[in-house]
Order: C-alpha cells, then structure tokens, then sequence
C-alpha cells in the first residue's frame, strides 16, 4: 500500500534555501515540493495534510553523538536506546549517532554486537553507530577495516581517561594511519588525561572536593595542548580528524590555525558549553554535581569563541553528547570527591529548542541553525541527502517548528528518563509540533504517536567533507 502526505503551507528552510513550500511525502521519503499555491502544490494530494502555515518545516535534527546505555563509573547512562530515542523525537531530532565501545581485551565486534542488542526494536527514531576504540592491536586495525565496509565510519579515541578509554600517542597515531587508508573518521576526546589526573589527586589531597574542581582541575590549556597534539598526530598519519565537544577559546584558536593550513581538522561543540559556565558547577548544596561533564563546563567568557567558531564555521556541529545520569543515586555517588561523580548531561531533547533560541537572540541564522543541527552532521558521518535536508528522495524525517511558542524547559515537563534538567528554569521561544520520520508520525500536534520499534539501523558511507 502506497502511503502519502502532504505538508502545506510551511515555511521550509534547509541549510541552503527558505521557500514557502508544500512537500509531497510517498512511502517514507520526500517525493516533490512547490511552491505554496501553484498549480504544482495544488496537485499534490494525500490521504494525510499536515497544516504547517505560519510553522517552519524543517528537517528531523541530526545528534551526531549520544551515549545511550553507556557504562561509566561503576553506573549506567540513565536513558535507554528507547527512552532516549523518544525524547530525541520530542526534541524534534530523528537520527541519533551512539558509540558501540570497545573494552580493553575484547574485539570491535563483540563491543558493536553489544550495543546493537541494545539498540535493536527499541528506537522511536533511526539510529547509526561510531565506535570506541579502547585497546588498539593489529587484530583491532584489521577490524576497522571491517567496520568501514559495513557503514560504520567513524572511530573515537580518548587522549582522557586513563586506565579506561585511553590511547597513548602511538596507538592514536596508528589508529589514525589505519583511518588514512580506509577512509574512516577519527573522533578525538582532546583532553590532556594523565596531566588531569595529576592534578585531581593534588586537589583531593587539599580537600578541594567540591563539583567546581571538576572544571577548575580539567584546564583550558590541557585541552588546547591535547587538540593540538591530535591535530599534528592526524596530520603526520594523513588522517582527519574530528574533535568532540570542544569548549575552550584555546581549543578553538588550535582548530581555526589546523583550518587555516588547510588541514582536514574538524569541530563540535555542545549546548552546555555555549548556555551553561562554570557558575553552574559552582551551585551549592552539591547541585553543581548536575553539570559535571567532560570537557568541562568553562567561564563564560570562553562562550563569544564558541558562538564566533559557528559563525565562521571553523566550529562546524553542535552535537549534545548526550549522557544523563540522574542527581539522585548517581552524581551522589561523587558527595565528597568530585571524581567519582558520573561525567556527563542530559539534552538530546533541547538542543534544537536551544538552538532556535540561538537564532531568536541573534547568534546564528535560520539556515545556519540548520545546518550545525542537521545538514552538516549528516554530511560529517556519511548520512546525506538520506538525512539532514527536505529534498526529493530524502527520507521523510520531517519537524513542523512553531518558531513563536513560548516555553519553560524543566525536568517536570521533559521526556529523557532524568531526575533533572541542565537548562530548569529556561524560557525559549520556538517548540517542535509535528514529527516525521520516514514518513510516520512520532510527534502529532504535542502528542507522541511514535512507537519503539519504529527506528531502524542506519549504515553510513565515509565523509563527505573529505577530498
């Protein structure tokens, strides 16, 4: 049976146009668009309208990295694949890319075995995977080969962390020459681990104990030095490189001078580092535990380089990665030693809403909006034109965004499964009305209709920002 909508009358912005346009949707995918009120549009006929006028329609948000499930620090990540997922729908996004991990004496395949079990018939949405690659040998280069060929294209490594995810300079650097030669991504978490650690055990030894050391003891400097070293690393292997959650000016002074010699040297910040500081982390009562992640949180000051990075596109995605744990039972586990507390932070359902806010006060353009929250992580991760833009042949993932509806962000309202919101209190104007994906309704008129189940694997091709 052949199914079809139609959306009318929206105004569709993607990362390189804005139209008022009506789109035909048949079995899944984007079948045409015209015009609003041509003879084109008027043709277009469905058993399914979905008013959009005075509404942007604009394509399903790609978050380009989540950790659903994710074990850390002796607990779990709060959300599972499908209670995340739904309120990745909520958040009108409708691709999420997780991190399959590997653990240190295991192979690729057993760590991405994992996480498809968890995954699969659970998602609300689609989903990809990238992989953590913990324990570099000959058998794991081999293997991402392997992994390249089957649609997963991109590889994290952890210049933090030691003793769990860590890779010295050797093994990032053989990973990356392996990444060179099979048209992988190597994603870096760019932060100076067995520095960090020194000066954890100094902080902890004066009583300095409180979730402010957190950020005061994981320093801006540690994670320029780290970027710069990944950079020269990449290009001594003649790989790119892509560095997770960036969010120092320091670190985005590395990444514009690796951009400026024309090197393939790639940027993602987070919601949380361009809306939150280091005030949060200095919350009494231990509420700053709620905004302990990795990078950490910075002064405020560190948020001009930031928005100026997306801006001039040498900071080219905002991703949230995505990684909740709940205050109560789990950030506790940190009470009088800041690092024990899990790292990381809910948001896969605000980053779109954060970011339209972004447009509203004047940081970023509409198009430019969708471009770091869609069509550039599609591209970055090799799921484009199927995701990230509304033309023919795109998958049908779809958000009707009503950019003048108020609303209040809080954990009372929210759908990730989080005792918790980083952002309680916010007022932003725009709210996701309607989602599509593939077609199908997840989110009809502020009322989920989607159903686990319903996301589906993804395979990526390689980049496509590479020559």
């Amino acid at each position: 049976m052949s199914s079809r909508t139609v959306v009318r009358g929206g105004l569709v912005i993607t990362a390189s146009d804005e139209i008022h346009a009506d789109v035909l949707i048949e079995d899944g995918r984007v079948a045409a668009l015209a015009a609003t009120g041509t003879r084109a549009a008027h043709a277009f006929t469905a058993e399914r309208v979905i008013d959009a006028t005075g509404k942007y329609v604009i394509p399903g948000g790609v978050d380009a990295h989540t950790h659903m499930e994710m074990p850390f620090g002796g607990t779990y990540a709060a959300d599972t694949f499908e209670t995340g997922t739904r309120a990745a729908a909520w958040g009108g996004t409708t691709t999420i890319v997780d991190f399959a991990i590997q653990s240190v004496g295991h192979s690729l395949r057993e760590g991405l075995d994992a996480w498809h079990a968890k995954a699969e018939g659970n998602c609300a949405i689609d989903y990809g995977f990238h992989m953590i690659v913990s324990d570099v040998n000959q058998e794991t280069l081999k293997e991402m080969d392997l992994l390249v060929e089957e649609g997963v294209t991109s590889f994290k490594q952890f210049m933090a962390y030691p003793g769990v995810f860590y890779s010295d300079d050797g093994q990032i650097l053989r990973a990356m020459q392996r990444a060179a030669g099979n048209g992988g991504l190597i994603m870096m978490h760019a932060e100076n681990g067995i520095a960090i650690d020194v000066l954890v055990e100094q902080a902890l030894a004066r009583g300095e104990t409180d979730p402010r050391f957190h950020g005061e003891v994981r320093k801006a400097l540690l994670e320029a030095e780290a970027t710069h070293r990944a950079i020269r690393l990449a290009q001594v292997a003649g790989a790119p490189l892509y560095v997770v959650h960036v969010s120092a000016t320091e670190a985005v002074t590395e990444l514009i001078r690796a951009r400026d010699e024309g090197l393939n040297v790639f940027g993602e910040t987070c919601p949380q580092y361009l809306f939150l500081s280091t005030d949060n982390l200095a919350e009494p009562d231990f509420e700053g535990a709620k905004y302990v992640c990795s990078t950490p949180l910075r002064p405020r000051e560190h948020q001009a380089a930031l928005w100026r990075g997306l801006r001039t596109n040498d900071l080219q995605v905002v991703s949230t990665d995505h990684c909740p744990f709940c205050f109560s039972g789990q950030k506790e586990l940190g009470r009088g030693d800041f690092s024990k507390i899990p790292n990381g932070m809910p948001g896969v359902e605000n980053r779109m809403d954060l970011l339209h806010q972004a447009v509203v006060d004047g940081h970023i353009g509409r198009r430019r909006w969708i471009e770091i929250a869609c069509a550039t992580p599609a591209r970055m991760f090799g799921l484009y034109p199927k995701k990230g833009t509304i033309a023919p042949g795109a998958d049908a993932d779809i958000v009707v965004y009503d950019p003048h509806a108020e609303q209040v962000i809080s954990a009372g309202t929210h759908h990730m499964n989080v005792d918790y919101s980083a952002y309680e209190g916010k007022r932003v104007t725009g709210r996701v009305e309607t989602v599509l994906s593939r077609g199908e309704p997840v989110v009809t008129e502020r009322e989920y209709t989607g159903r686990r189940g319903h996301g589906v694997y993804t395979p990526r091709s390689t980049c496509q920002y590479l020559n």
